[in-house]
């Protein structure tokens, strides 16, 4: 194994050891910047003193080009660590993209996640939620005073939909309609789990797409609307 190999090892390792304690703001008990910065200044060092003792046996022109080479790789990696959340905004939007309805988990700057949707062709933020063990096309929907489950989708997570007490009158995208209250054990968006949540069912026939209301966002720490995307926070 070459010096040059040995280098690239150390760089890797070190460039794992940052993302593994990005969290904790700490490597080896230096800040990760501070231990960043050593990491590139120690290899760029070595390469240097590598070049002079070559250069001293008359092979100086190719370890120009493999210093040369090796600043670029380094260069690269101190980037790839530098923009790493800007990278993982575009893997986001990508997935998101490639995958509609897809809540899409990132890390904020303050190591907080955040679940982010994106908004559909449509123009409307349409998420994918786990209620009472069941995945359902949900419309996010901040105007819809509960959240509100069609009578399709009431029937798949397990409700009977039929023996429900339709009481309640409610507006929907189709005109006025009647609804049942009910309770729903869970509803997750990504690592964000409520409980004992209410609810409605509309009539049968009466509405196209569940809606998740306010007895769902309003128990988040924070939502930010965005031009084309919706950040939700625990």
């Amino acid at each position: 194994m070459n010096a040059l190999t040995v280098l690239l090892l150390f760089l890797g390792a070190g460039l794992a050891l940052l993302i593994f304690n990005h969290d904790s703001g700490r490597t080896f008990g230096l800040a990760n910047e501070d231990f960043g910065q050593a990491l590139y200044l120690l290899p760029i060092a070595g390469l240097l003193s590598v070049g002079i003792l070559q250069g001293r046996r008359g092979q100086f022109g190719q370890v120009l080009r493999q210093i040369a080479i090796w600043l670029v790789i380094i260069l690269a990696l101190v980037v790839a660590y530098l923009y790493r959340d800007d990278a993982r905004s575009v893997g986001a939007r990508l997935t998101a993209g490639l995958l509609p309805g897809t809540a899409v988990v990132v890390t904020g700057s303050d190591g907080r996640s955040e679940v982010i949707i994106h908004k559909t062709r449509g123009g409307h933020f349409q998420t994918n939620v786990t209620v009472d063990g069941k995945v359902l096309a949900m419309l996010v929907d901040t105007g819809a005073s509960s959240v509100v489950l069609s009578y399709d989708d009431a029937r798949a997570i397990g409700l009977d939909a039929k023996d429900l007490n339709y009481t309640v009158s409610v507006m929907t995208a189709n005109g006025r309609a009647m609804a049942a209250p009910v309770r729903l054990d869970e509803i997750s968006i990504g690592p964000i789990v409520r409980r004992n949540i209410r609810a409605m069912v509309a009539e049968e026939g009466r509405l196209d797409e569940s809606l998740l209301g306010m007895t769902f966002l309003s128990t988040l720490g924070s939502l930010q609307m965005q031009t084309d995307e919706l950040r939700l926070r625990d």
